[in-house]
């Protein structure tokens, strides 16, 4: 590999992420729902030949940590240059079904230079419920279509067979047509921008030099972060507010070790899976390890396989973290991958300076009506750190979604929102302030189904160095309060109100 200089690597480095953030853009802005044109709930990144994650856009630290397993399962399938490859696995590389992940290699002159990976969440994907978000599920054929990796397009154009499959198993065929059709897009103009990128520079070698360099650099620079850290040993526990079948916390324990310039990771003594949906695939508990350590250590070194090469992770098959083949997922990858993340960030308060806790909860709220299906995940406060309060009523954290304008929402499904609002003083006091939440109401139009998984309902994000803890959330359905996890059939003029948690303060307060 010849030996880049510094300018050179950054030059190489901001090219890529260009062409994975053009990529985001052209999905964003050519898909059909709501949940992808608004809420930006879609990941892009581009991996080399090798499968390995080189730059990724600024996207939702959940689907792209667990990106790396959807590449090697469609790589291990045999994909080939000129095809594109879908799948939604949770226990083939996905995260759970309603993220539709798509593979492409990208070619020139017939050899495999790199890899385009879109994953973006379809608002419907079959299942018992409208949404795929069902909560309560106790298996996952109950959460939707399940997608192992199959071919959907070759260079003569798309497998209509496949594309068939899965517009029959949605509540909503021409959307999900669309978003696909969005996804496929956003691949060919990734191989149209590496072969410019090539052109000008060098030539598929030069490209295969650069990933390599930018892969070390990144693994350079985590290693000398967890290096600056004391060797020690350091534990955490957490718990999630039960699953929808049973009531009671699911425990996550965590023990997070450094030692010179890796860190380990150990969630023996982890509950064992529980009936419902809160587990997790260990693609999405890699995801919130990865997530916490980029928190950790600096999060300007580039996301990539080269940060996360120091960080081993131990996770017992069979527990919450590491769910076994068949268990239902959808909640987990949502609810569970945030509770994870928080318990490793509390870990890291050891050798590390983190903020307080935030609201650890994406407060999902899905709606089925007859002829349209709708998700949404609502923000909240974040945590304070020891430099700053911490924001109000935004995704940070495992979602880094858009909350959904009104506008958007009313024009696309029969509801009114009756109130949006800053949900003031639920963020925890401190010398600095956690982040408050959103208090968000809507009035439904027609009848529809509803599911609703929330976390942080009867416990409160933890402030820090004597920082107080933010407000738990509320979910209220017609004015009464119901527990984190509820699903039902609502008529015409029902009302949901999410009153969403604060993040922790930071420090005593003055």
């Amino acid at each position: 590999m010849s030996q880049l200089d510094p300018i050179a690597l950054q030059v190489w480095g901001a090219a890529l992420r260009a062409v994975a953030d053009e990529m985001q853009a052209a999905l964003v802005r050519s898909s059909f729902s709501v949940t992808i044109k608004e809420r930006r709930d879609c990941s892009t990144a581009l991996f080399d030949a090798a499968g390995r994650m080189v730059a990724q856009a600024d996207s939702i630290p959940v689907h792209l940590g667990a990106m790396p397993e959807a590449v090697a399962a469609v790589m291990a399938a045999g994909a080939a240059p000129g095809e594109a490859w879908i799948v939604n696995d949770p226990f083939t590389g996905g995260t759970h079904l309603p993220d539709l992940t798509i593979v492409s290699p990208v070619a020139l002159d017939g050899r495999v230079v790199a890899h385009a990976v879109t994953r973006a969440h379809h608002a419907d994907v079959g299942g018992m419920t409208a949404g795929s978000m069902p909560a309560g599920a106790r298996e996952l054929l109950q959460e939707g279509l399940v997608l192992p990796p199959v071919r959907l397009s070759t260079a003569t154009g798309l497998e209509h067979g496949v594309m068939a499959i899965i517009t029959a198993n949605s509540r909503t065929p021409v959307e999900r047509h669309g978003d696909i059709a969005a996804q496929l897009a956003a691949h060919a103009l990734a191989q149209q921008r590496i072969e410019d990128l090539c052109a000008r520079r060098g030539g598929p070698p030069a490209l295969t030099d650069a990933m390599d360099a930018l892969l070390a650099y990144a693994e350079r620079r985590t290693r000398a972060a967890i290096a600056a850290m004391p060797d020690g040993d350091w534990d955490a526990t957490g718990a999630l507010e039960g699953d929808g079948v049973t009531d009671r916390d699911l425990v996550i324990r965590v023990r997070v070790s450094v030692r010179g310039d890796v860190l380990a990771v150990d969630f023996t003594g982890t509950d064992d899976a529980g009936p419902g949906n809160l587990n997790c695939p260990i693609a999405v508990t890699r995801s919130s390890v990865f997530f916490a350590v980029r928190v950790a250590t600096d999060p300007d070194i580039p996301a990539s396989a080269g940060a996360y090469a120091p960080v081993s992770i131990t996770a017992p098959a069979g527990t919450l973290v590491n769910a076994p083949p068949g268990a239902a997922v959808a909640a987990g990858n949502v609810e569970a991958s945030s509770r994870i993340a928080d318990v490793v960030l509390s870990a890291l308060q050891g050798p590390a300076d983190v903020p307080a806790q935030g609201q650890g909860t994406m407060n999902n709220m899905t709606l089925g009506f007859d002829d349209r299906v709708y998700f949404e995940t609502l923000g909240g406060g974040q945590g304070a750190s020891a430099s700053a309060d911490g924001p109000s009523a935004v995704h940070v954290a495992m979602s880094n979604t858009l909350n959904t304008p009104v506008e958007a929402l009313e024009l696309a499904m029969p509801v009114r929102v009756e109130r949006y609002a800053v949900r003031r003083g639920s963020g925890g006091a401190g010398a600095r302030r956690g982040g408050d939440g959103v208090i968000r109401r809507v009035r439904l139009l027609e009848p529809a189904d509803v599911s609703l998984i929330a976390e942080r309902r009867r416990s409160a994000p933890s402030g820090t160095a004597g920082g107080a803890d933010g407000h738990p959330g509320e979910t209220l359905v017609d004015g009464a309060l119901v527990p984190g996890k509820w699903r039902g059939r609502l008529a015409a003029g029902s009302t949901i109100e999410q009153r969403t948690p604060g993040g922790g303060g930071h420090g005593s307060p003055p």
